[in-house]
């Protein structure tokens, strides 16, 4: 489902920058939760913890923000709609603003689920990581 934003006084750009903000943090919490467990098994184990666990530690902070900023907003069912050859298609000379931004609603119920499993299993090796160095 496409819907066509024509908000007045920069509105859709707001729009658009608060979708991609939650968007980076997403990726953000992803890529570093992933680099976190993946770094052990790629380098030795006493060069790892220092990539691994500020990965870790970045992806919970990531995940926690988008949880607290983005998690219920109505704004994160919704993407921004890039591809001219979509964009091509809808009858946007109809519309009164030069620069309208397209929003697709998607359901991101398994990219949530994904990213707070990568984002928990970070955490718990951060956690059996600090424990057996804080002893």
């Amino acid at each position: 489902m496409m819907v066509v934003t024509e908000f007045y006084k920069g509105f859709p750009r707001e729009t658009a920058r608060w979708i991609t903000m939650g968007n980076c943090l997403h990726k953000t919490t992803e890529l570093a939760g992933t680099a976190c467990l993946f770094t052990p098994l790629a380098l030795p184990l006493d060069y790892s913890h220092f990539i691994s666990l500020p990965a870790g530690v970045l992806s919970l902070a990531c995940c926690t923000l988008y949880g607290i900023s983005w998690q219920f907003d109505p704004c994160c069912k919704y993407q921004v709609e890039y591809d001219a050859y979509k964009l091509s298609r809808l009858p946007l000379h109809t519309l009164t603003s030069s620069t309208p931004v397209v929003l697709v609603r998607k359901d991101d119920l398994h990219r949530k689920r994904l990213h707070n499993t990568i984002a928990l299993a970070a955490l718990v090796y951060c956690v059996k990581i600090y424990k057996l160095y804080a002893i």
